[in-house]
């Protein structure tokens, strides 16, 4: 099933610099990682080759996945410049006595630990297409959490 997968232009970047480096540096290197296993002999106890086949399959896993969120990716254009939160905005908020501030992203993008949280998160989700000023509550896996949107960068 095809999805539409919300990217913001700098992670769009990022993913398309790690595409590159799997397929032009790592492929190539695992490549030969493999060809220099076969040269010591048998396959069967071969633990380079072993090695090397497993990583070959994780790399090949990851350029499939970065192909397909390439694919389906819609950049946004709007966060920066809008007096709604949108993929992109940066927004401070108040929690409690807490104010905290979070870039919303693309659940590909999401870094709660760096202020980076999906719009499909609890909190991203509510306040996803608000203006400052206005209040939401969040339903988190820690119980409900009252927001107030106070700046939309």
């Amino acid at each position: 099933m095809e999805k539409t997968i919300n990217l913001t232009q700098a992670g769009k970047e990022k993913l398309e610099a790690e595409l590159g480096d799997l397929k032009k540096v790592r492929r190539p290197e695992i490549i030969e990682r493999i060809r220099r296993a076969k040269d010591y002999g048998d396959l069967s106890e071969n633990a380079e080759y072993e090695d090397a086949r497993n990583e070959q399959s994780f790399v090949e896993g990851r350029i499939q996945e970065l192909e397909y969120i390439l694919k389906y990716a819609t950049i946004s254009k709007n966060g920066k410049h809008s007096d709604m939160t949108a993929v992109g905005s940066t927004v401070t908020v108040q929690m409690d006595k807490e104010k905290m501030t979070y870039e919303l992203v693309g659940s590909t993008e999401a870094d709660p630990l760096n202020g980076k949280i999906s719009v499909e998160s609890p909190i991203g989700s509510v306040i996803l297409g608000k203006k400052a000023g206005e209040k939401a509550t969040a339903q988190t896996p820690g119980g409900k959490i009252e927001l107030k949107i106070l700046k939309i960068e």
